[in-house]
């Protein structure tokens, strides 16, 4: 099969591979119908993310159809049309029991990112994510192999495009997370720091739970100016505006929103003495946006992390954040367990998550929709390919205004 993978920072290419087969009894094989490429899928583009071998098969977001079962799943079935959440969940250790399916105990024979984690477990394993999280192939590929088939995939039903379904898959349910971590609903004011597809999704995900006022960060005018026109943002561009934390306070009444959502994470553009850190491996991550999500955030406010951290960040606000009584809530997403009811939305027409999609493109052009995404080529917001479909490349870049 076609596969891509892996080679280098910023170095992937569409490769031959060998077929996935069963493995295991909860297994199935899924015929790839729809993938795309994430924004964490740049971390691993831009050489960020340890334990990257060569080879390795990206993709954590895709769907498809079951081509094969094992003996044990009884979840789905051969023909079911399948959208499969990025974290790889057994359904039955303590944290499942607890929906808390990211943390699995079970499925990740990796040692995870922690660095100071003792002899705990390593939490759940993730599709196309580097060695520490179990080095699963991905599904940027024509087939995949779906371990723990019981507890992941979620069957479609008839009338709905693989478009309006696919972010299921991780991107939706991310950003939709993030706002119920912050305690987002009617009347609630956000700001959300990153207008990237997860940033995006928060945006329509506080709007669907009610959110007054969203101020929106980031440094790319189309990004702001589709934000503004789908889902109602005061669009802040930091390029223009030094201090986004101060102007959302001002127009607070000096108080501050109720709650932040860093979107963004460890990539964040930062100061050149944390550039430097960076370079020598004296600190994993950037602390801008999380400094400036908790510069905006009112007393009791909730600041919301779905953004990627690691390791240690410089000019880390405890104090503030202790002297304002913030509450964080951060981490991988619990995608199996928000994906059913963000399903129901879409089929009534409440939100419409495939709006944010401008790139069309074959897989054999992957390559390509990587280089565009992660430089911000065509007003790009999110690409989706196509394995084994007709080349193609389609832009549509006008965003869909509220109704």
């Amino acid at each position: 099969m076609k596969a891509l993978t892996y080679q280098s920072s910023k170095n992937v290419r569409v490769e031959t591979v060998p077929d996935p087969i069963l493995q295991e009894d909860e297994d199935i094989v899924l015929r790839v119908t729809a993938t795309a490429i994430c924004g964490s899928d740049l971390h691993i583009y831009r050489g960020k993310i340890p334990d990257m071998e060569s080879g390795d098969i990206l993709g954590h977001e895709f769907m498809g159809i079951v081509e094969d079962t094992g003996k044990a799943v009884t979840r789905v079935q051969k023909g079911d049309r399948v959208v499969v959440p990025f974290t790889i969940a057994c359904g039955q250790c303590f944290f499942c029991a607890k929906a808390l399916f990211a943390a699995c105990e079970t499925t990740n024979p990796g040692r995870g990112a922690i660095l100071n984690k003792k002899n705990l477990r390593s939490g759940a394993g993730l599709f196309g994510y580097s060695h520490l999280y179990g080095g699963y192939p991905g599904g940027q590929a024509e087939y995949v192999r779906v371990p723990k088939a019981n507890t992941g995939p979620l069957v479609i039903p008839p009338g709905l495009a693989d478009e309006q379904v696919l972010f299921l898959s991780d991107i939706l349910p991310t950003g939709y997370q993030a706002v119920v971590n912050g305690n987002v609903g009617p009347g609630s004011s956000v700001a959300i720091f990153g207008a990237g597809p997860v940033g995006l999704m928060a945006a329509a995900s506080a709007r669907l739970l009610g959110a007054e006022r969203i101020f929106m960060v980031d440094e790319h005018p189309y990004r702001l100016a589709f934000a503004q026109a789908t889902y109602g943002v005061d669009p802040i561009n930091f390029r223009d505006i030094d201090d986004p934390a101060g102007a959302i306070v001002e127009r607070t009444d000096f108080r501050g929103v109720d709650a932040s959502i860093d979107a963004v994470g460890f990539e964040a553009k930062g100061s050149a003495v944390e550039t430097v850190l960076t370079d020598l491996k004296l600190e994993g991550s950037s602390g801008k946006a999380l400094r400036q999500a908790i510069a905006a955030t009112r007393r009791g406010g909730v600041v919301s992390v779905p953004g990627v951290y690691a390791g240690f960040i410089h000019g880390f606000m405890f104090g503030d954040a202790f002297e304002k009584g913030l509450t964080f809530k951060m981490g991988q997403t619990h995608a199996q367990q928000h994906m059913p009811k963000l399903l129901e939305h879409i089929q009534a027409g409440q939100l419409k998550p495939e709006v944010i999609i401008t790139h069309h493109m074959a897989l054999e052009d992957a390559a390509r929709g990587y280089e565009i995404f992660e430089k911000a080529e065509e007003e790009c917001r999110k690409v989706v390919l196509t394995p084994s479909g007709p080349a193609q490349h389609r832009v549509t870049a006008a965003a869909t205004p509220l109704p």
